[in-house]
C-alpha cells in the first residue's frame, strides 16, 4: 500500500479521478491499546463495522483478541486472518449450517441468542456425530435495553424482553457451560447513562432468573467524534459501567465485556473524493450514497470535510452532496462546510469513514472502485490523540 504524509499530498502527486481511502493505521492503534488498557473488562472488536484484513491484523497485533462475528463469513474472515482468535458468535439469528461450522470447523464456542427456538437450534447443531449435546457451550442470551440515548436505535430487531429473559436464562443455563447477557444500547451513545438504564435492567433479569451468571456484555455504542455529536471521554464510560457492574448478583469470578466496533475503526480510515460538477449550493462528487457515504445518505450522518484546495480563500458556506450514479437517492443534504469558492475540479476530505464506510461499498453503476492508501497525519478528529482532557474538578461522571 503507498504511503503520504497526508491527503494533500496524494492529491499533488496523483490528481486522483477516482476515490481514494486513506487509512490511518496508527489511529486504529492508538484506539485498540486505549480499549485493552483502559477498559475494566476484555474488548471485542464488532468486525461487521469494517472487515479489513489489514485493520483486524492491527488491532490484533495491539492486543485485542476476541472478536465479535456476526456471519458464518466473518467467522471464515477472521479466522484464515488471525488463526489464534477468539471468535463470538453474537448475531441472535443463525442458520443451523453456520451454527454446526463455526462451533465443528472453526472452534467457535461463544453464542448469542434472544429466544428458545434460536437455543434449540445452536444445542442440536453443535451435538458430537454421536449425538452426543456439547459440553462446553457458552452461551449470552441477549437483552433488548433502550437507545434512546444514540444517535441509531438498535432496540427493536434483537433482544428478548425483560418479562421473557429470565425464563430463557433459566433454560440456557441447563445447556451452557458458561452463561453471559449481554445487550446493544444503540451506535453513538452520547452519554454513559445509556449503559446505566441497560445494566439495571440486567439485573431484574439475572434477579428474577436466580441462575449463575459468568459474563456481562455491555455490547457496542461506544461514539466517535462528529460534527454536532461531541461525547464525554470514554473513560466516564468505562467508569459509570464498572461501578454498576459490580452491583449485579453475578459469579465472584464474572467477567465483563464490551464489543467497540466504530470507536476501534473510526478514526482509521477518511476518503478523497473529487468534485465533478457544482450546482448552487449542491456539488456533484464520484463518491456517495452507494459507496462509502452510505451512512450519509441514509442516515443523514454528518461527517467532518475539508477543502485540499489551497486556493479557495473565500468563506465558508453549507453544500449538499450528489454522489455519482444516476439514482436520485444518491444524494446527502449534510450539510458540509466548505469555501465558497470550491468548484469543479477541486478534491474534498472526507473525515471518520473508518466505520461502516468502507465496509458498505458496493459496484452499483459501474462506481466503486477505490485505492487504497496509507497516510501519517492525524485524522480529522480523536478520541485518543490526548486533546480530550478535562480539568480534574470536572473530572466527575453524572448518572444523568
Amino acid at each position: 500500500m503507498p504511503h503520504f504524509p497526508d491527503a494533500k499530498a496524494v492529491v499533488r502527486a496523483l490528481s486522483p479521478d477516482e476515490p481514494i481511502i486513506l487509512n490511518r493505521p496508527h489511529a486504529a492503534a492508538r484506539a485498540a491499546r486505549f480499549f485493552v488498557e483502559k477498559f475494566p473488562g476484555k474488548s471485542l472488536y464488532a468486525v461487521k463495522a469494517n472487515p479489513s484484513p489489514d485493520l483486524l491484523q492491527i488491532l490484533w497485533d495491539n492486543g485485542v483478541t476476541h472478536y465479535d462475528v456476526a456471519s458464518i463469513a466473518e467467522v471464515r474472515l477472521v479466522r484464515a486472518t488471525l488463526p489464534d482468535a477468539i471468535l463470538c458468535f453474537m448475531h441472535p439469528v443463525k442458520a443451523p449450517s453456520a451454527i454446526r461450522e463455526a462451533y465443528h470447523t472453526h472452534g467457535v464456542k461463544t453464542f448469542s441468542l434472544d429466544s428458545a427456538e434460536e437455543l434449540e437450534k445452536i444445542v442440536e447443531a453443535c451435538r458430537s456425530e454421536d449425538g452426543e449435546p456439547a459440553q462446553d457451550l457458552r452461551l449470552c442470551v441477549r437483552l433488548r435495553v433502550s437507545s434512546e440515548y444514540s444517535e441509531l436505535s438498535l432496540a427493536s430487531k434483537f433482544g428478548c424482553d425483560l418479562t421473557e429473559a429470565p425464563e430463557l436464562l433459566q433454560q440456557a443455563r441447563q445447556h451452557a457451560d458458561w452463561l453471559g447477557v449481554c445487550f446493544h444500547v444503540g451506535s453513538q451513545a452520547m452519554t454513559p447513562f445509556a449503559y446505566v438504564q441497560a445494566l439495571e435492567r440486567v439485573r431484574i433479569a439475572i434477579g428474577e432468573a436466580s441462575v449463575v451468571i459468568d459474563m456481562i456484555d455491555v455490547g457496542g455504542g461506544f461514539p466517535s467524534v462528529y460534527p454536532g455529536m461531541e461525547p464525554p471521554p470514554l473513560e466516564d464510560y468505562f467508569q459509570i459501567i464498572h461501578q454498576n457492574f459490580y452491583n449485579l448478583p453475578v459469579a465472584y469470578n464474572a467477567e465483563l465485556w464490551c464489543e467497540p466496533g466504530r470507536a476501534l475503526c473510526a478514526e482509521y480510515s477518511s476518503l478523497i473524493v473529487k468534485v465533478e460538477k457544482r450546482r448552487g449550493e449542491e456539488l456533484y462528487i464520484n463518491d456517495g450514497a452507494y459507496g462509502a457515504l452510505f451512512d450519509a445518505a441514509h442516515v443523514d450522518w454528518k461527517f467532518p470535510v475539508r477543502a485540499l484546495e489551497d486556493d479557495l480563500i473565500k468563506p465558508e458556506m453549507d453544500f449538499a452532496f450528489y454522489g455519482p450514479t444516476c439514482d436520485d437517492a444518491d444524494y446527502m443534504q449534510g450539510p458540509f462546510v466548505l469555501p465558497e469558492d470550491i468548484q469543479a475540479g477541486d478534491y474534498i476530505e472526507i473525515g471518520m469513514l473508518g466505520a461502516y464506510g468502507a465496509a458498505m461499498k458496493t459496484d452499483f453503476n459501474g462506481f466503486g472502485a477505490a485505492e487504497r492508501i496509507v497516510v501519517t497525519d492525524e485524522p480529522m478528529a480523536s478520541l485518543y490523540d490526548g486533546s480530550r482532557t478535562r480539568p480534574a474538578a470536572d473530572n466527575v461522571v453524572s448518572l444523568r
